[in-house]
């Protein structure tokens, strides 16, 4: 990132490397004398949480910003879902067939980068979770398309390393779980949920929650697999409960395609513009 703003006063980076040029003794290498921005063990102390939630909120932001990125179509999914090349190595019967989504996301991916890319890779720009599976899919297509995504990867104990089709200017890492989710949802447009476990989960229903209660804007909502849905979640038993209200069940549509989600987001965004005509 660059400094636009000029001003009177020395700056941060300067006396960071001043500092790190000073004589050696008792005193400068002593953990008290280090720049505070610049003492990586202070930084982490449980008493510096606040801050540490307000840089990861700020430096995605401040990077997509720069960028020129005003909105993502976020695609959600699993981590464990081959692709169809790989899928006898599957661990599971039901994850050789749901392969399938792996292509159907690559595709959509592919599709809505190319619409991207006609406003110059500022808006529906792909995001997804960065890691293997439908993330990988997601991120591959938009680079079929010749475009970019992002990435928005979390430090785990295993699937951490972001895929190799995210832009690398666009792929970040992330401490807390509720500022990555915060991320994905600031500029989405369309959220496309494909089949995968409880990080799929989470993140559907998180979104779905804020849409149904109007913390964000209603965008189009895509389950893809609607056997899958109905199999891990009884939306009517939820209606029939009076848990949900019946008309909670249209905040999302089941598509089975690329194409298909493509024509739902096109008409959404066609219908937005008449009515404002």
């Amino acid at each position: 990132m660059t400094e636009d703003r000029h001003s009177q006063f020395r700056d941060s980076g300067t006396d960071r490397r001043t500092a790190e040029q000073v004589p050696e003794t008792p005193q400068t290498r002593a953990p008290a004398y280090r720049l505070a921005f610049n003492d990586p063990d202070f930084m982490c102390r449980e008493e510096l949480r606040p801050v540490r939630l307000q840089l990861e909120l700020l430096k995605p932001e401040m990077i997509l910003n720069e960028r020129g990125i005003q909105s993502t179509v976020v695609l959600f999914g699993g981590a464990r879902i081959p692709e169809p090349a790989e899928k006898a190595r599957a661990r599971t019967e039901t994850l050789s067939e749901l392969s399938k989504y792996y292509d159907e996301a690559r595709e959509f991916a592919r599709l809505i980068t190319e619409k991207s890319m006609a406003s110059y890779g500022r808006e529906f720009v792909v995001a997804t979770g960065g890691g293997p599976g439908v993330m990988e899919a997601g991120n591959r297509g938009a680079a079929d398309a010749g475009g970019s995504s992002i990435g928005l990867n979390i430090v785990l104990p295993h699937e951490q390393a972001p895929n190799a089709y995210v832009t690398p200017g666009l792929c970040f890492n992330f401490h807390y779980f509720a500022i990555r989710k915060m991320h994905f949802l600031m500029r989405a447009k369309a959220i496309c949920c494909f089949p995968g476990g409880f990080g799929t989960l989470d993140e559907m229903f998180e979104s779905l929650t804020l849409i149904q209660t109007d913390r964000m804007a209603h965008v189009p909502f895509l389950l893809f697999g609607e056997d899958f849905w109905r199999r891990i979640i009884n939306w009517d038993a939820l209606v029939d409960a009076g848990t949900i209200s019946p008309e909670d069940i249209d905040l999302f549509r089941f598509v089975e395609t690329a194409q298909e989600a493509i024509e739902i987001i096109d008409a959404h965004y066609a219908d937005k513009t008449e009515r404002r005509l």
